[in-house]
């Protein structure tokens, strides 16, 4: 199984400022937030700050919204709208997988939105969570007034590049990986099977996602429910979806509509992401030539972690224009 961040949640912290006032709270995710009832669900948000709408869509598919919590450091620009999606963490979660799709993730923000009462917002994907930003986008483009892409995939043809550099990656540099994965394999198990995760577990997160591993090796994040969930995930991706992308990640392609959106653009890349790899990444300047496009030099899949001064002083200066 891939996607899965391990950062520590933001507690709720008192913030002391001049003369002894109280200068902010920052929400604890597990118990600060509010139930939003979207499209028969319960969705769980958790706000913070002043200013326009900022929603933080997060990763996957299936994951949560507590590895992103170091955007709270934004909310002194925007009012910070994070989620768990319908599926995910506090939310509710479907009786029947077949309700997941990245369909029914576009209909919820675009529900949360109304339940909310914003007219427009700035939309922030990372990685999975930018096909849905991507996606709404598009469907929505009056409704969106930024759209900020971190470690964006344009279409299924770049995840599935991300897949074969994946495995290209544990071949190459985690042999004994790759050649038990190949016996089981052989045996008929597929990416979606408990087995098959536990050999792909094997190999550190970091060496796929980061540029300085020392950055995600510290304590692991509090507890959380339903933190990442994996039958979500092989819904969207397809049973054998590490190998071969299917089902609705295996057929989205944004290529030609990208073009025709209007609202500013911010993509934020990794010179050293293993997933999201530059040589697909460098496509939006063509897809997207409207967009502003940075590439960093010293991250892999997460800017906002390894360079987050950069990562933060850029998302900033975007939203003030």
């Amino acid at each position: 199984m891939k996607w899965i961040v391990y950062l520590t949640m933001v507690p709720a912290i008192f913030a002391i400022g001049i003369h002894g006032v109280l200068a902010q709270t920052f929400p604890d995710s597990r118990t600060d937030g509010k139930y939003y009832t979207v499209n028969g669900a319960k969705i769980w948000t958790v706000r913070l700050g002043t200013g326009d709408p900022l929603f933080i869509i997060p990763g996957g598919p299936g994951g949560t919204h507590p590895g992103l919590r170091r955007f709270d450091s934004l909310y002194t620009n925007c009012t910070l709208i994070y989620f768990d999606g319908f599926g995910r963490g506090k939310s509710d979660t479907a009786k029947d997988v077949k309700e997941y799709s990245l369909q029914r993730d576009i209909d919820d923000l675009e529900g949360l939105r109304k339940a909310m009462g914003f007219q427009k917002i700035n939309v922030l994907g990372h990685s999975y969570g930018t096909v849905v930003a991507q996606g709404y986008a598009i469907q929505y483009p009056d409704r969106v007034s930024h759209l900020l892409l971190s470690a964006p995939f344009h279409s299924h043809a770049m995840w599935q590049e991300n897949d074969d550099n994946y495995n290209r990656e544990i071949k190459t540099n985690y042999p004994e990986v790759w050649d038990t994965l190949m016996v089981i394999r052989k045996q008929g198990y597929q990416s979606s099977d408990s087995l098959h995760q536990a050999v792909y577990g094997r190999v550190p997160y970091e060496f796929f996602y980061a540029y300085n591993p020392t950055y995600f090796t510290g304590p692991r994040s509090a507890p959380y429910p339903n933190r990442y969930n994996t039958k979500l995930y092989y819904q969207l991706v397809g049973k054998d979806g590490d190998f071969t992308v299917g089902n609705d990640i295996g057929r989205f392609d944004y290529r030609s509509a990208l073009k025709t959106l209007k609202m500013p653009i911010l993509i934020m890349a990794g010179r050293f992401d293993r997933v999201a790899v530059p040589w697909m990444m460098v496509q939006y300047k063509t897809f997207c030539p409207q967009a502003q496009f940075v590439m960093f030099e010293q991250s892999g899949h997460n800017t906002f972690i390894e360079e987050p001064t950069k990562t933060f002083k850029l998302i900033r200066d975007f939203l003030s224009f």
